[in-house]
This record gives structure tokens, C-alpha cells and sequence, in this order.
């Protein structure tokens, strides 16, 4: 269980970070958020929900929990749902066209669709946007392939998750890839020790029953841990964020 007073001296140390929170009241006392230069790996439960929420937090302003910012999503596994993002928009009291013309979708298809927007043609596209928030949803979906050898599939795929950290290091945007696991093929658990290792921020969320779990399970400032958030569903997980 969470032990608040072995994060709290990392909490004060960023508190002039400009950071993209969660939103959650209770958590945002303990974790301070993703701040840019981070590369974060999200596994888990409700993860499409949360990193859609993340889209449309970006927007709102730094004393909001935001970046003030628009958002470059690649989409490596057809997962965008335009429809999710304006409910959660308006549950912020946000105009929904506006906050969908603010995230830049660009789909892929292939293994090779996706490497060549990452490797190629993402970094001019960020500076040219100057989105501080870029999302990689279901980053290994698409190396399962089998039309891709496998040598080639974790080459490409050591290429894009080397560019993403390059991306992160220059500390102009924040790196939020989704991951769900597919440990029973050998592919994945290449593909997992890859992304974790060049990841710096890595987080869980189980869902057991009602309650879902946000796991901490590394993060180069603060302790892992781990808090538990009821909640009947996905959806409603908006009850517990702050606006």
C-alpha cells in the first residue's frame, strides 16, 4: 500500500515542473504527473480510456493539471475513438470540436507504416505543431505480423522505441505509448523488454472487481507504489477527476 511520506519530497522537488496530471484529487497528491521528458509506458486496464483523457487534458492550462498544448496521437492500433474523446471533452466543459481538431491523428496500418511515421516523419511534425504531448497507442500490435520476419520486427521495433526516447530526451514533449501484453508469443516478451528498458516511466492499472489499481512500478523521482480507485467501470473513473 501507498506510503505517502516516502513520495512527498519528490512531489515538492517538481512542483515547478510544468507536468500533465492525472487529475485524480487523491493520486495527483502522490504522484506529480508526467513532466516533459518523459517517456511512459502505460499497461493495463482502461488504458485506452486514460490515455484518451490524457489527450484532452493536455489541452487544458498549467493550473488545470494541463500543458496548454495540442497532441500528436499515432495510432499503431486503429483504437481512436473520436466519440470517447468528445465525451470525456465535454465532461470538462470543453467545446469537442475544438479539442478533436487539437489532437493530430495519424493511423498506420503495417509494421513498416508505423516505423517510417516514427522514424521519418514524427519529430519535424511535433516541432512544426509544438505538441507537448505524443501518444503511441498499442505500440507492438502491429509486430505480430507474421507477413514480418521476426528478425526484421524487433529491429524495426528497437529503431522506434531508440527514437521515442530520443524524442523524450530533448525535454520539448512528453511520450505516452500504450501497451497491452502478449507474453504467450516470444515476440512479446522481446518486445516488452525492449520498450520497458527505454522507457523511464512505467505504469500499471489492474482492475480487480470494482476497484481499479494504479501500480507505479518505475519512475526515475518517485517510489513505487501502488492505490487503489473504485469504480463501476471505466467511464466513471471521470467521477474521481478534477477539473
Amino acid at each position: 500500500m501507498l506510503k505517502r511520506e516516502e513520495c512527498i519530497l519528490s512531489v515538492l522537488a517538481a512542483e515547478k515542473v510544468r507536468r500533465l496530471s492525472l487529475g485524480v484529487p487523491v493520486l495527483d497528491d502522490v504522484f506529480p504527473g508526467f513532466e516533459l521528458g518523459d517517456f511512459a509506458v502505460l499497461y493495463g486496464h482502461a488504458v485506452s480510456f486514460i490515455v484518451f483523457d490524457l489527450c484532452v487534458r493536455c489541452q487544458l492550462p498549467p493550473n488545470k493539471g494541463g500543458l496548454g498544448s495540442s497532441v500528436v496521437f499515432v495510432d499503431g492500433g486503429n483504437s481512436f475513438d473520436p466519440y470517447l474523446v468528445s465525451e470525456i471533452a465535454r465532461g470538462y466543459g470543453l467545446d469537442s470540436r475544438s479539442v478533436l481538431e487539437k489532437i493530430y491523428v495519424s493511423r498506420a496500418f503495417t509494421a513498416y507504416q508505423l516505423s517510417s511515421l516514427i522514424l521519418e516523419k514524427l519529430e519535424p511534425f511535433l516541432k512544426r505543431r509544438r505538441s507537448k504531448l505524443l501518444v503511441v497507442s498499442d505500440v507492438t500490435s502491429l509486430f505480430f505480423d507474421r507477413d514480418v520476419p521476426k528478425t526484421e520486427a524487433e529491429d524495426l521495433f528497437m529503431k522506434i522505441c531508440s527514437k521515442l526516447s530520443d524524442i523524450a530526451a530533448k525535454k520539448k514533449s512528453i511520450v505516452v505509448a500504450s501497451y497491452f501484453p502478449e507474453r504467450r508469443y516470444k515476440r512479446g516478451v522481446f518486445f516488452e523488454a525492449v520498450l520497458y528498458g527505454r522507457s523511464n516511466v512505467l505504469v500499471r492499472f489492474k482492475k480487480r472487481g470494482k476497484i481499479l489499481s494504479f501500480i507505479l512500478e518505475d519512475h526515475p523521482l518517485v517510489k513505487p507504489f501502488s492505490m487503489d480507485l473504485p469504480t463501476t467501470d471505466y467511464a466513471p473513473l471521470t467521477d474521481f477527476m478534477e477539473v
